[in-house]
């Protein structure tokens, strides 16, 4: 047994055994072959050997799935979930929910306030962000199960939550001399320059282009090496932007590992708090660390940015726009942070699945060539009523004989929660090979897939309603 899953302990065990044969983890496809060089950093970043940073990986991917299907079936009891030392905890506001999650195998933590009541305070924080003076940031902490505000000056903490008129007592001051800044003006993943004067990161190859960072350009904005212009940019709010390169530019499926060598994107599904995450940047090279937080709200000169990854992953200035992976899977792109890579500090990543998602764009996996498009090249649409679910495209299934990637947009409803699901044909079984499954009416799944037969599974989990799905094969 590695000792990563020694230190974690029989719960870890527990967890990855129950997510592989528990029918609520809808268990996705096997873990890809791993890159040496994230294995290596992950060795370095985070004291790990070879062996280590495998069950790591694997445990978290199994974690992270679980906590996701956990949240579904809990519905309003749900108060977050998280990996520590290899441990799934799951935070519940009521005993019966507690039984559900350890039947599940992972662990149960009785709290006060759910996961979208943290959202909540959250959202009242950030629309109040221009009243945010010194303060850097502020997130939800499940495990505390409070909303932390991160503060140069108590003083300035307190009023910003006062003003918002968020409950004192679900919020926390933490003293911090973070000063964030976008990270611009020197390459991140591959340099590539904005207006010829400005150095920023390539963030993921999508087709036609790639993803990068909203303050590295505005829309319209030119770009050399490669050439390019900016068809899409959002900052502050947002922080994201997709850059259109020109002929002659052949986007892949691949990272900068700034060791001679690339590591291969094979996805996009989102790693669980707590998870082992690696980053890509020229400045400082390849990092790794874990996350703290999602839906984190940082405070830039320009303003605030909402709605992104918190990390312990070092960076510096000229790592913007660059790459975030969680083992082979497409977390975000980088945004700005505080600190640097010999005292270390804090970055915060742009969810990439909110990118593409906003652009309708294909993200390029490892072996996807030029890839197949972005979500449009066939569109259907369907009705579908709460917990009830459909089959795409019409007749059940599509066949293709090469290989390469795979796409799929779904759209739902408004304040609805419907999730999609490619399965892949194996003698009579079909097999879930990717998924995304969010608490959101918006969902993209993007797979590297072998020749064969496939289908879409659209699930209504709550409300109902018209949905439209795109999507693009090989």
């Amino acid at each position: 047994m590695s000792s990563y899953l020694r230190a974690a302990g029989g719960a870890a065990i527990a967890v990855l055994a129950m997510a592989l044969v528990s029918p609520v983890a809808d268990a996705g496809p096997a873990t890809p072959g791993l890159s040496p060089e994230v294995l290596s950093a992950l060795q370095r970043d985070l004291g790990l050997n070879p062996g280590d940073a495998r069950a790591r990986l694997a445990a978290d991917r199994q974690a992270s799935d679980l906590g996701a299907s956990l949240r579904k079936r809990l519905g309003t009891s749900f108060g977050g979930a998280w990996i520590d030392a290899g441990r799934l905890t799951v935070a519940v506001t009521n005993p019966r929910a507690a039984d559900t999650v350890r039947a599940a195998g992972a662990e149960a933590r009785m709290v006060s306030r759910s996961e979208r009541q943290l959202d909540e305070l959250k959202s009242t924080l950030d629309a109040h962000s221009t009243a945010a003076a010194l303060v850097p940031g502020w997130y939800v902490d499940p495990a505390a199960n409070t909303v932390v505000i991160k503060s140069r000056s108590r003083l300035a903490a307190t009023v910003f939550a006062v003003v918002s008129g968020v409950d004192p007592a679900a919020v926390r001051i933490d003293a911090t001399d973070e000063a964030p800044r976008p990270l611009i003006d020197v390459i991140g993943g591959n340099a590539y320059y904005i207006n010829g004067n400005t150095r920023c990161s390539v963030g993921f190859p999508v087709t036609g282009g790639f993803v990068t960072a909203g303050h590295c350009g505005t829309t319209g904005a030119s770009t050399t090496q490669p050439s390019g212009t900016f068809r899409g940019s959002s900052f502050p709010g947002n922080d994201y932007a997709w850059v259109q390169v020109a002929a002659g530019n052949t986007p892949r499926g691949l990272v900068n590992n700034y060791s001679g060598g690339t590591v291969e994107v094979a996805g996009s599904q989102e790693a669980a708090v707590g998870a082992a995450v690696c980053r890509s940047g020229s400045t400082s090279g390849w990092h790794c660390g874990t996350i703290q937080a999602r839906n984190a709200s940082v405070t830039y000169p320009q303003g605030t940015v909402s709605g992104l990854i918190r990390t312990n992953v070092c960076a510096e200035p000229g790592d913007s726009g660059g790459s975030l992976l969680a083992g082979s899977q497409a977390q975000g792109v980088t945004s700005g942070g505080s600190g640097n890579c010999s005292s270390g500090g804090t970055t915060y990543f742009q969810p990439v699945n909110e990118i593409l998602q906003t652009y309708g764009l294909t993200l390029l996996t490892s072996g996807g060539g030029p890839g197949p498009g972005n979500c449009t090249q066939n569109t259907y649409n369907g009705t579908l009523a709460g917990n009830q679910q459909a089959y795409q495209p019409p007749g059940g299934s599509y066949t293709t004989t090469t290989s390469g990637t795979h796409a799929g947009c779904l759209t739902g409803p408004a304040g609805t929660d419907f999730d999609l699901y490619l399965e892949k044909l194996s003698g009579s079984t079909w097999t879930v090979v990717a998924k995304s499954d969010s608490p959101k009416n918006t969902e993209t799944v993007t797979y590297n897939g072998t020749a064969g037969t496939y289908r879409y599974r659209v699930h209504a989990y709550s409300g109902s309603g018209a949905y439209t799905l795109g999507i693009s094969k090989p």
